[in-house]
């Protein structure tokens, strides 16, 4: 990660991220179900679960590297949102017992499977989160509770330094992954500025995370971090 003076301009100066314009009250715990997937070193948690590719539906990665850990949840279909909760945070508690809620950070799918209609917990319209091993152990004494009960609802997300960019695609396509972003933690829109005539352009989300735009390519690199100065 470059975080030189020149790294944080670029990354203020290229890309305006606006963030989804409000949270769940306080007190708006909604009922929901929960379990695990993977085990306990989170290998499983940055692979998209229907291929079991790496970074995941919602793009990110090496979820240590990009500061989630194991601090993460997959989402049912209807949580997920195609794709717009990537990044959102939720407090998750047991609802058969008082228990210090888990807050996580949304960054996967958990997909529907229409061949068992009646047997999935993540096809919609239900609510249900994939949590990772250590964050349901969290919630439960024994992993072999299965399908657990639950209450959630969004809270604020707590990053440590500033909104970051990476450059993601190859010599066809060209894409920004952006992360590390608190507040709200997922984004409703990112625009580009040219370095040459100053205009700003809306980006489109591909999927998950990962905005695309026009190439224009100057002073960067595939696979190149930029770290913001501020947060949100």
């Amino acid at each position: 990660m470059d975080t030189s003076a020149s790294s944080s301009r670029f990354a203020a100066a290229a890309a305006a991220l606006l963030l989804l314009p409000a949270l769940s009250a306080a007190d708006d715990w909604a009922d929901a179900h929960a379990t695990f997937y993977g085990d306990e070193t989170g290998g499983e948690t940055m692979r998209k679960k229907a291929a079991m590719t790496v970074h995941g539906a919602c793009g990110y990665g090496n979820l240590f590297e990009q500061g989630y850990g194991l601090d993460t949840t997959a989402l049912s279909v209807a949580l997920f949102n195609q794709g717009w909760s990537c990044g959102g945070c939720y407090a998750v508690r047991a609802a058969s017992a008082y228990c210090a809620p888990v807050a996580v950070t949304a960054t996967n799918l958990c997909p529907a499977n229409h061949s068992k209609p009646s047997g999935n917990w993540c096809n919609p319209p239900l609510r249900h989160f994939d949590l990772s091993n250590p964050a349901f152990l969290r919630l439960v004494t024994d992993f072999r509770a299965g399908i657990v009960p639950v209450q959630y609802r969004r809270v604020p997300c707590a990053r440590r330094g500033g909104v970051r960019v990476e450059m993601k695609g190859n010599r066809w396509w060209v894409g920004v992954l952006v992360f590390n972003v608190a507040g709200a933690g997922d984004l409703r829109a990112v625009a580009v500025r040219g370095s040459r005539d100053g205009a700003w352009a809306d980006m489109a989300r591909s999927w998950g995370q990962i905005w695309t735009s026009g190439d224009g390519r100057s002073g960067w690199a595939f696979g190149q971090s930029f770290e913001g100065r501020g947060q949100f």
